[in-house]
């Protein structure tokens, strides 16, 4: 890059600088109305350099170097606005980034050494306002992913030995220098701008935990007061602490006229510290004229846990109030049972089992949809072992359609992560290996390099497109109510599928429209029938499949059930509206 960016050293600096917009632009006014997009600015695209199209079956694997998926491999801000039309006409209007911020030795961008600076290996400050811009001028969003409760590995322990988690705090040692030695104990030794962290107010130990290494997953005090590996916790209950990282994203939205954040490891935050946050966040957006700022999390746990953090649901000790939380949070639950269900692997009844400890949960029907980001690849796969992209050793990629097709026509806000489009099929022991390159590099998918796969003829892509589409002209699929529907195979005898090998379908009804979608999840043919909305869905009228305008389905009544007969082959879907 052309030079380091500029950078405030401390808070006081930061607000003095007053970086800001002429104009801000508007929020979106409903996020389910949007469909995200979630790379990795270091593995998505590097605008520097040029390399031959992946050609599937043609392009020869190589034996990569391994170790190069744990290094930077060179993707880039202006990488991402180059590509900005690709992502667009895969019908996705919001992008969601990993962490632009300066990292130590992370490409990932999950270390942070300075809060305030845009990681020379991405750009300048300057190149994320260009990226914003111009996605705005095409009607796409931005989300940034933001950290608030840990650093990069910028201090260590007494003797620089690891240490585990114990009851209490241990002693700091001493600060990193910007050479990757250790050593730095008085403050007046610390260089600007890569020795220690950064704005200057983080260069006190006491806003650390200080507790060592997480040692135990399953026991939430162990995992809110722990460090992430070498990812130093911080002390999140500290006001101090908390005015600081507040005033830090107040900056980003103003310098860069971002449109919404995607907070990491939500669950090692205490739930009103995340509250307060948000509501700081909220109203400093609503200042500048965003009214609808999204802020979305990282929580994994069951529909219970997560609930306590989303909307009005915190508590704040001392108050007798519920304090307005996160919009949304990642909907794992989901995530841990769509792949096997979509593979055929497991029965849809875990699937609906899914919606039911919803409905457990008093939330009113039409607004569920606004509080879970839904996925099914990500960046690091929580849970999985080994670590795998949906398609890892699956050789069936209409399944990847089927899976992306589900999220974008059932309830939540859909998210695709970088690279399913184009069916890339990492897995492994290491999160690299959810990581390939999409421009190329030396850590390119499929065991190759310097080929890459920004391909819009691609099946996966030409089909996730064509439905994305339709959901963005039908409004039942982006806000309507979901039903699951039961099936027969002979007419006659119905009842909500328990194999796996089976047609999955399920109505969104919004007002009196109803929209059906029905996937075939079996490894043959099927022509079964489907029960449709009695009072909405009525005989002798007839639907279209709006996947293939062309194809009709006369609705019949059969032993009082209103239904239709749908002919799907192997790993298809149809979504099915009543011809007007």
């Amino acid at each position: 890059m052309d030079g380091a960016p500029e950078s405030p050293k401390d808070i006081k600096e930061l607000i003095k600088k007053g970086v800001g917009i002429e104009k801000y632009h508007p929020s979106p006014h409903d996020w389910r109305d949007h469909f995200v997009y979630s790379l990795l600015v270091d593995r998505f695209n590097d605008h520097r350099v040029s390399f031959q199209s992946y050609i599937k079956g043609k392009t020869r694997a190589v034996e990569r170097e391994i170790s190069e998926g744990d290094k930077w491999q060179g993707g880039t801000l202006k990488g991402i606005t180059e590509k900005l039309d690709y992502i667009k006409g895969l019908g996705c209007s919001a992008i969601w980034l990993s962490p632009i911020f300066k990292n130590r030795d992370t490409y990932h961008g999950y270390g942070i050494q300075n809060f305030l600076m845009v990681d020379p290996h991405f750009g300048t400050l300057e190149d994320l306002q260009e990226l914003v811009r111009e996605a705005h001028k095409k009607e796409m969003y931005i989300i940034l992913d933001i950290i608030i409760n840990h650093t990069g590995d910028n201090w260590a322990y007494p003797d620089g030995y690891p240490y585990y988690y114990g009851p209490t705090n241990f002693r700091f040692g001493s600060w990193r220098r910007g050479d990757g030695t250790d050593g730095i104990q008085e403050i007046s030794k610390i260089q600007w701008p890569d020795d220690a962290v950064w704005p200057s107010e983080f260069q006190n130990h006491e806003w650390y935990r200080r507790r060592g290494e997480i040692t135990d997953w399953s026991i939430p005090e162990v995992v809110r007061n722990g460090d992430i590996g070498c990812l130093k916790k911080l002390d999140t209950t500290s006001g101090e602490v908390l005015s600081a990282l507040i005033a830090i994203y107040k900056y980003w939205i103003k310098a860069a006229d971002i449109d919404g954040y995607r907070l990491d490891t939500v669950s090692h935050v205490e739930a009103p510290t995340v509250a307060l946050f948000c509501s700081a966040i909220r109203e400093f957006a609503q200042r500048l004229g965003k009214t609808n700022f999204f802020l979305f999390g990282e929580i994994v746990g069951d529909d219970y846990f997560i609930n306590s953090f989303i909307g009005r649901n915190t508590y704040i000790p001392g108050t007798n109030k519920r304090f307005a939380s996160l919009d949304a949070a990642l909907d794992f639950p989901l995530y841990y049972v769509l792949e096997p269900v979509i593979k055929g692997f497991h029965s849809p009844s875990e699937l609906r089992n899914r919606y039911e400890q919803l409905e457990l949960i008093p939330r009113d029907h039409f607004e569920t949809s606004r509080y879970f980001v839904t996925f099914v690849d990500n960046h690091d796969q929580i849970g999985r072992s080994p670590k795998a992209r949906f398609l890892y050793n699956n050789p069936l990629e209409k399944q990847a359609v089927l899976a992306i097709g589900y999220l974008l026509t059932s309830i939540g806000i859909p998210c695709i992560y970088y690279g399913t489009e184009q069916g890339f099929n990492g897995g492994g022991d290491h999160d690299k290996y959810l990581r390939e390159c999409m421009f190329g590099g030396n850590w390119g998918a499929f065991n190759t390099t310097k080929h890459h796969f920004f391909k819009p003829d691609r099946y996966i892509y030409k089909e996730i497109s064509k439905i994305a589409e339709i959901r963005k002209k039908e409004p039942p699929l982006r806000v309507g109510r979901q039903y699951f529907r039961e099936t027969s195979e002979n007419g006659h005898n119905f009842r909500y599928p328990v194999d796996g090998r089976c047609t999955l379908a399920y109505s969104r009804i919004l007002d009196d429209v109803e929209v059906l979608v029905a996937m075939n999840l079996d490894l043959e043919r099927r022509n079964d029938f489907i029960t449709v909305d009695s009072a909405l869905t009525l005989p002798g009228r007839m639907m279209i499949n709006l996947l293939s305008p062309g194809s009709t389905y006369n609705v019949v009544k059969i032993n009082q059930r209103n239904t239709v007969q749908v002919v799907l082959p192997s790993h298809e879907m149809a979504i099915l509206k009543l011809k007007e």
